[in-house]
Order: structure tokens, then sequence, then C-alpha cells
């Protein structure tokens, strides 16, 4: 079992970016909060990374996540929009490293496989199962946002398997170890 925590989980994005807090207690997680931040209307890149910034160190002081859970970027066929991807994930690990947050990053297919058991999943699945998960209602207006609590879900799933690779951390020999009392 893990000890009680904070998931801040991030979808992130130069035009919406979703975000997700669950709340690890007992060794179950609950929701606490989710949205999406709307950055749309911002012309300039720059004033879009200041303002991403800004709502992950306000998010950060105000439920103080030991851990952020963040969408890795994934190429498409545009360099361009992975490379704006990759600036809007460092305002987001910045202001959450800014707060002590650990950091980890998962795939799309990792987080969906995590949550729906195919890595291939629609936004609408996601949404469906996060919601059956955590037990709460979720507007499909909130799709990027449950993408980002389905990210955070993914990394209390990787806290709570001992078995669960962690950037290859994860093997029978490390659970053995680390658990001498559990083995007869």
């Amino acid at each position: 079992m893990i000890d009680d925590c904070t998931i801040l989980g991030i979808d992130p994005g130069t035009n919406l970016l979703g975000f997700g807090i669950v709340r690890v207690s007992g060794g179950r997680p609950s929701y606490v909060d989710m949205g999406v931040l709307d950055l749309r209307r911002q012309k300039d890149a720059y004033d879009k990374l200041d303002c991403i910034y800004r709502k992950v160190d306000a998010l950060c002081a105000l439920y103080s996540p030991e851990h952020l859970a963040i969408e890795s970027p994934f190429y498409g066929k545009n360099a361009q929009v992975i490379l704006k991807l990759g600036r809007a994930q460092g305002s987001v690990m910045a202001a959450a490293m800014c707060h002590g947050a650990k950091i980890c990053e998962y795939a799309p297919r990792k987080a969906k496989e995590a949550i729906c058991g195919n890595g291939a999943a629609s936004k609408e699945q996601v949404n469906l199962m996060v919601q059956k998960t955590l037990g709460i209602k979720i507007e499909a207006k909130y799709l990027d946002a449950t993408d980002a609590l389905a990210i955070a879900m993914c990394h209390y799933y990787q806290l709570t398997n001992p078995l669960a690779a962690k950037g290859g951390e994860g093997s029978w020999e490390k659970f053995i170890k680390e658990n001498p009392g559990r083995i007869k």
C-alpha cells in the first residue's frame, strides 16, 4: 500500500490543458478537482506558457501534490506541434518542481490502457471509465480534464502495483527484496 498522497495529472496542450487531481487516502483514490485551461484566445506563445506556469503553480500551491503525472508528447506529422507541446510540458514541470512534486511521464496509450484496458480507447471511453472508477459524473465538455484524471489514475496504479515497471525498475527481484516478509 502506498502512503497517502495527492497526484496532479496533466494533459498538456498549448490550446487546451486538462488537469485532474486525485487524493490517495488509505490506499484508495478519490476525486478532488479537475478542469480545463482554455488558451485559445491567447495569441502569443509565450503568454500561453506563462498562463500554463501560473495555473499549475496555483494548483500546486492549493493542493500540494506529491506527484505530477503528465502525458508525454508523441510525434505526429508536424514537428512544430511537438516542439510547442514540449514547451507546454516544460512549463508544467517547472511549476510542479518548484513545489517539490515528483514527476512521472506516461504515454497517452499507457494511460488509456490503464483506465480502459485498450491503448486506442477514445476520449469518450476514457471519460466513461474515469467516471465509473472514481464514482463521479463528468460532462462531455471536460474530455481534456478526464484525460488528465486518467493520467493521475495511471500513476496511482503504477504506485500500487509492485510489479509495474516504473522506468525499468519493476521486477519480481525488486519486489522480493523490498518485501521479504511477504514471501513464504
